[in-house]
């Protein structure tokens, strides 16, 4: 894979995408970019930059080409850079005519579908037949608003295939993002999902106006049940303490970006999960992941006391004090 000459198609506009398109356009000469509404479109080409996330990023319009259509952009791209919401990936590529099962995809997405329970990767493999070997995981802490500001941050991409892991890394390194490869495409993924429902564990914990220590309690107690839910479902050696790991959940269950530590923060306040869903106009995937890890669990019966209490709030109706109350006696 020639990095700089790769045809690289994003597809998503949020902040995450935005972010994307500023690491990726360190390396390759032009990028194809699809956004769902032509006005949005019309506005990035007056204003030179996304004009609802990450507006302080400036682009060289020059070296993008915008896309509406979905089927244009995936014929115009060999490598397709995922970075919508999982809940709204199927209904994206519904109308999907173009073959995609050999191209090359790079998912920046951290969720699953959850109609079926399925990671990314698992669904591009049963729905379009994508080769698990031609898919790259994005994982590991790493904020778009640190992008933006081009703050020092390290990614680590996960794919079996190592030549195609060290090329979609070289993809987006630059002086300020650092990569790492990695062939656990299923620990990082299922990593990345539970690491969102243990922020919003943080939020509601820290909206119930619990202290530091117990949030460092929580946290560490959350990434031992990490490591026995994706050692059981996939079982290799992994270092679970690395940042693809570890560090991804520590950020995003501490940092003031996180999304899915504001959602549960609300509902640690008392706000109902449609209004916190509202006032947020974003999207918290541990919402759906959440539900998703649960009923995977139904088969493989971890104990994963953390993920199941925010289950519980979130689908159960339980009280949120009530729920941490009981989860704090079962901590060590």
């Amino acid at each position: 894979m020639n990095v700089s000459s790769q045809r690289v198609g994003i597809i998503g506009s949020g902040s995450w995408a935005t972010a994307l398109a500023k690491m990726l356009l360190e390396n390759v000469s032009y990028i194809n970019w699809y956004f769902r509404k032509p006005e949005t479109v019309a506005l990035f080409k007056q204003f030179g930059h996304n004009p609802r996330y990450l507006r302080g990023v400036d682009f060289d319009t020059g070296k993008i080409r915008f896309f509406t259509d979905i089927n244009k952009i995936t014929e115009e791209s060999e490598i397709l850079v995922l970075a919508v919401p999982s809940v709204f990936l199927p209904l994206l590529l519904h109308n999907l005519k173009t073959d995609i099962s050999r191209k090359l995809i790079l998912s920046g997405i951290k969720g699953t579908i959850s109609e079926k329970n399925l990671l990314v990767v698992e669904y591009l493999n049963s729905h379009y037949q994508v080769p698990f070997n031609a898919v790259g995981v994005i994982a590991g802490p790493c904020h778009a608003e640190e992008v933006a500001l081009e703050r020092l941050s390290y990614l680590t991409i996960a794919c079996p295939d190592e030549n195609r892991a060290d090329s979609f890394a070289r993809l987006i390194q630059s002086d300020y993002i650092i990569t790492h490869t990695s062939d656990d495409i299923w620990g990082t993924e299922y990593t990345s999902v539970i690491k969102n429902i243990i922020a919003i564990a943080a939020g509601i914990v820290h909206g119930l106006h619990y202290g530091d220590n117990f949030q460092a309690v929580l946290v560490s107690n959350a990434i031992q049940e990490i490591k026995r839910f994706v050692d059981v479902v996939h079982p290799i050696t992994r270092d679970i303490k690395s940042s693809a790991y570890l560090g991804d959940l520590l950020v995003t269950a501490y940092s003031q970006f996180s999304r899915n530590r504001l959602f549960g923060n609300m509902i640690g306040k008392g706000y109902s999960i449609k209004t916190a869903q509202v006032e947020m106009q974003m999207i918290a995937e541990g919402y759906y992941g959440a539900r998703s890890i649960y009923e995977i669990n139904q088969t493989y019966h971890v104990d994963m006391p953390v993920s199941g209490t925010v289950y519980r709030i979130l689908y159960e109706n339980e009280s949120p004090s009530l729920a941490i109350e009981k989860l704090a006696a079962k901590l060590s």
